[in-house]
């Protein structure tokens, strides 16, 4: 009878026992997809902070400052003791020596928040700090408390105690966008965190507890009664002593609050643009998008350009600049006087013969960065300024014609396409020095036939001029007719070939360095023979006579050589001039944002006058 009954029950037994074991299954595979789901996210996220990108001067001093948030990451042994005991007295007695998270703290918290019914934050580590920085929101739900602890444990396992409170130090939050103590060193103090004193690294060490509360640039005084505690903690802890404690209480703190530094803003939008420029040649971009005609490929290419550039600004970078600030400051302040209160805009550049380097830029008037950059960003009709680089310089470098030939400037039309001179007038036989100093649009026609199209494109596809496109390949190119036109800066950057003949990139970037200094990209120096001797010195001679004779008088110079070419559209929609000293060789281009006729200025030479001042 007792076996019957015993068997009765392990038969009405079994239906609760398979529920029971179900069950038991079930949540052990649901805990053992949590583990691992949390094993895995703690090596997946990546953490996305912007380091500074800083651009310096050829002074060695810094101009401009891209960063969102400041960060300045030191390394442990960096960081000084006083500072890491600080954090660990007063946030984690105990680190060294848990596991990630404190059982016997959070079971405090536990019953202290199901006393007075609320979720505060309590017992939390260091390491777990670091999880709700680095991983997670600052919701307080018990959820994201139990995830925070599966987070901790497993960070532990991944990193050191020296790790962890390494990047605890340099991703907690100081107030007004500052992460990390180095950070906060300079940011409040413009001083590297090992020159602070006690008293000063207490001050800022108070800020991460409640970052709105204790905001020094708001709520000095409270973040100072912080400070005070903290000394009082560290005195308890043996770490100094009471009278210690006391003495750095009254040591005066004075903030002295880092400006974000955003100076020459013509000059460092352009810089910004050709670091794009410099990784896109240096790590095969360029070379992508010239290779191919699929426009959704070209996008491709280009954000991944876009995903590399991002990836570098978040481990900062130190860009290595040309850039004469004594220069560009008297070039703005001069060409914009210049300008005055007029409707009409400018742009300008200035390369050093010597190095090939751009030292000033004007990018137009009432200029804010990341505008309209006009330097290298307006492509306008250069007109004739285009001729001694489409026509001139080809022509002297296939013939053996020299300044004093012959060239008729009658009425010519090549097919369609029959251009008329200035005012109209037709001449006879002239020497190609006249028609050079008085621009004639026929003789330039007939030079450039004789060298023809693709002869002449031959020459010019050595300079970087971006904006010119099949299309171009026509006759109208010899009087600077093209689709979109060229920029003051390229103009400026080509009419370097008549320094000597040679030819680099013009660059504003000297090099670009990682934070540690090492050297990460820079522009090849190497030179291309462009034009021959006696083509230089036909130029040379033909630009100075322009400036001596022709229509580029109003143009001067201390230097012993200066010679530069005019160019006027039709219309009078756009004035230009480019040439060289013995100095520099610049380029300016004046006119309206929106193309109308300035032919009441054509008196008042005002494009001389702003050319004369990027020669100074």
């Amino acid at each position: 009878m007792k076996k019957a009954f015993g068997f009765f029950i392990i038969v009405l037994s079994l239906p609760a026992l398979w529920w029971i074991s179900t069950n038991i299954k079930t949540e052990i595979n649901i805990a053992q997809a949590h583990e691992e789901q949390m094993t895995n996210a703690i090596h997946l996220p990546e953490v996305e902070a912007q380091l500074p990108v800083t651009l310096i001067d050829r002074n060695g001093q810094t101009f401009s400052e891209e960063y969102v948030e400041w960060r300045q990451p030191l390394s442990l042994q960096e960081i000084p003791q006083i500072a890491q005991e600080i954090f660990i007295t007063s946030e984690d007695a105990d680190f060294y020596t848990h596991i990630g998270f404190d059982l016997s703290a959070i079971i405090r918290a536990v019953v202290a928040n199901s006393n007075s019914n609320t979720t505060s934050q309590g017992g939390s580590t260091i390491t777990q700090q670091l999880v709700r920085m680095r991983y997670l929101s600052e919701e307080k739900t018990y959820e994201r408390k139990l995830t925070e602890l599966f987070y901790a444990y497993e960070l532990e396992k991944e990193f050191d105690k020296e790790a962890i409170l390494t990047m605890y130090l340099n991703e907690s939050y100081f107030s007004n966008q500052v992460y990390g103590i180095g950070g906060a060193a300079t940011y409040y103090f413009q001083k590297p965190l090992q020159e602070l004193s006690i008293a000063e690294i207490a001050f800022i060490a108070a800020i991460p507890n409640n970052p709105s509360l204790y905001n020094p640039l708001k709520n000095y005084d409270q973040t100072k009664a912080r400070q005070e505690r903290l000394l009082d903690t560290l005195a308890a802890n043996g770490a100094i002593t009471e009278g210690e404690a006391k003495n750095y209480k009254a040591d005066a703190i004075t903030l002295n609050v880092k400006d974000k530094i955003q100076s020459y803003p013509m000059y460092s939008t352009y810089v910004l643009q050709e670091l794009k420029w410099l990784i896109a040649e240096k790590e095969g971009y360029a070379d992508r998008l010239s290779s191919t005609d699929n426009e959704e490929e070209k996008k491709k290419i280009k954000a991944q350009l876009d995903i590399r550039l991002n990836t570098l600004f978040q481990n900062g970078l130190i860009i290595h600049t040309a850039l004469d600030p004594t220069k560009q400051q008297h070039d703005e302040e001069k060409i914009s006087a210049i300008l005055g209160t007029s409707p009409w805009q400018a742009a300008g550049a200035a390369i050093e013969n010597q190095s090939r380097e751009i030292v000033s830029l004007y990018a137009g008037k009432n200029y804010e960065k990341f505008d309209f950059h006009r330097a290298f960003q307006g492509t306008r009709q250069p007109g004739s300024a285009f001729k001694p680089l489409a026509v001139y310089a080809p022509f002297f470098e296939t013939t053996s014609h020299t300044p004093d030939s012959i060239v008729n400037g009658g009425r010519y039309c090549v097919g369609s396409f029959c251009p008329q001179n200035y005012g109209g007038y037709t001449y006879g036989d002239v020497s190609i020095r006249t028609a050079f100093r008085h621009s004639y649009n026929t003789s330039a026609l007939r030079l450039f036939q004789t060298v023809g199209v693709e002869t002449a494109f031959h020459y010019l596809n050595r300079f970087h001029f971006r904006s010119i496109v099949e299309k171009d390949y026509n006759y109208a190119a010899s009087l600077g007719g093209l689709t979109y036109g060229v920029t003051a800066l390229e103009l400026a950057d080509a009419y370097t070939s008549f320094i000597d003949g040679s030819y680099v990139l013009a660059h504003s970037i000297r090099k670009v360095t990682a934070l540690d200094g090492t050297e990460l990209y820079s522009w090849d120096t190497q030179r291309d023979q462009i034009w021959s001797s006696k083509t230089v010195k036909y130029m040379r001679e033909l630009l100075a006579d322009v400036v001596a004779n022709g229509t580029g008088q109003g143009v001067y110079s201390n230097s012993s050589y200066v010679g530069a070419k005019t160019g006027t559209t039709n219309d009078y929609r756009d004035y230009w001039l480019a040439g060289l000293n013995n100095e520099y060789t610049a380029a300016v281009w004046l006119g309206y944002d929106k193309p109308q006729s300035m032919q009441q200025l054509e008196e008042y030479k005002i494009h001389h006058q702003l050319f004369n001042v990027l020669l100074e």
